[in-house]
């Protein structure tokens, strides 16, 4: 049977998913806007940048590149959700603990893993599971898991087909379609809530999170980010456009080689809810939000990275800016400090056509000869303190709570049914990867 690749099915399901979120969240569509015409003018001021995105295949995945977020509410959920992503290689990987910064959840991100698969589309899902031991109201605990045990977020036809993909190992072009329409009614906006006002209320005095979570019929996709090559002007237009947005850009400071994740958003619309009995009411969860990605650091890179972030925020002169500037100038800032001090992943390419030039020497050797091409490896995951971030920022100041140290990431798998991938793993392979193919190369040349 004719089968649609997992890529395929991927890039129509995150087409699909723009196209209702930009319907139902009109600024999306003017976050779009400003992404493209700022990447326009960034590709067009650094040509050198632009074709260091050619050479690394990351100019054509860049206009299509998404992430969203969804938040669920049961282990079932979450198992389902993990066999839905697979119908469109999308597999887990991190694990990220909210609790600690106030937010009950505990998250994983839904992405393609290898190289060819990142390269058709990187879509990704940032997914949380509501933390439910963390309510400590434990009458209300109780009544939250009788609401959630009779929700059913998938149609019949949507778990139909994801049996049908794993029976016959994929879909053809109808059902995938079938698949992708049936998926989206999943992460559609519903605004009839599924609890009585009293309840809504007692929900999200406990948490904004737990009212937007249980309150509805289903995990409706609460923000889509696009990728920009400048966030800082990207929030700038935002801001002339009068768009409110974040004070703050959340990750590490503007650099000459960005790295890692930074991340602005607007702040969360307030949408118009009916409760049962006809009863009006407004409920606020959904935002729009811009990335910048850079390079993926080793364990030794982040390491430093979490100690200068930590230095930053524990500072108290000067703005968070100025106190992120100052620690991050600790950071080497080349890509070839970078990459000599073991703190980034690279991918290794041959700059000569077959290797025929090069006839000794290791790999720095043919660095330095300009035989081997080293490029930043892109973080395709997350940051947890950036996450708590945006989540906090557009739940209202008043969303601190303190749950302490409390990553369950044991219950996190066992909901989900599996382990979730390790992400320096994943970027180590890849880098492993390339050197191999440039040495398999060079002893093609020399045979």
């Amino acid at each position: 049977m004719p089968t649609v690749s997992t890529d395929a099915i991927r890039t129509r399901f995150s087409a699909a998913m723009s196209a209702m979120y930009r319907d139902e969240v009109p600024l999306y569509g003017d976050l779009l806007s400003i992404v493209a015409d700022v990447n326009d003018r960034v590709l067009a001021d650094r040509p050198a940048l632009q074709a260091e995105l050619r050479a690394a295949g990351e100019l054509d995945r860049l206009g299509v590149e998404r992430h969203g977020a969804i938040r669920l509410a049961t282990a079932a959920e979450l198992a389902m959700m993990r066999r839905a992503f697979a119908v469109m290689g999308m597999w887990p990987v991190g694990y990220y603990d909210l609790s600690v910064a106030g937010v009950p959840v505990h998250s994983t991100a839904f992405r393609a893993v290898d190289d060819a698969a990142l390269a058709a589309n990187p879509f990704r899902v940032f997914t949380s599971l509501l933390r439910l031991d963390l309510i400590e109201d434990a009458a209300l605990r109780a009544e939250a898991a009788a609401i959630l045990a009779e929700r059913r977020i998938f149609t019949d036809m949507g778990v139909r087909l994801i049996e049908r993909a794993e029976a016959q190992g994929g879909l053809d072009d109808d059902e995938a379609d079938r698949f992708v329409a049936e998926l989206l009614e999943t992460f559609r906006w519903h605004g009839d809530a599924r609890v009585d006002a009293a309840t809504y209320d007692r929900l999200n005095a406990a948490h904004r999170l737990i009212a937007d979570i249980v309150s509805f019929r289903g995990p409706h996709i609460n923000h889509l980010t696009p990728r920009t090559l400048d966030i800082d002007a990207a929030q700038a237009e935002m801001q002339a456009r009068g768009i409110k947005a974040k004070a703050v850009i959340e990750g590490p400071p503007p650099r000459a080689v960005p790295i890692l994740l930074r991340q602005t958003s607007f702040k969360a619309i307030e949408e118009d809810v009916t409760f049962p009995g006809d009863q009006a009411g407004q409920h606020t969860a959904r935002f729009g939000e811009i990335e910048q990605r850079g390079a993926a650091l080793t364990p030794k890179g982040r390491a430093l990275y979490d100690r200068l972030l930590e230095q930053a925020r524990g500072g108290s002169q000067g703005s968070h800016a100025e106190r992120l500037a100052a620690a991050f100038a600790a950071f080497p800032d080349t890509m070839e400090a970078m990459r000599t001090a073991g703190l980034a992943y690279f991918r290794y390419t041959l700059t000569d056509a077959d290797g025929a030039a090069i006839t000794g020497g290791d790999l720095d050797d043919w660095i330095a000869a300009g035989h081997v091409r080293a490029t930043p490896i892109i973080y395709e995951d997350f940051l947890p303190v950036s996450a708590a971030g945006i989540f906090q920022s557009n739940l209202g100041s008043d969303e601190q709570r303190s749950y302490g140290a409390s990553a369950a990431q044991a219950a996190f798998e066992a909901a989900l049914g599996a382990a979730v991938a390790d992400e320096f793993a994943l970027y180590a392979g890849l880098e492993a990867r390339s050197i191999a193919q440039v040495r398999t190369a060079l002893r093609r040349a020399a045979a």
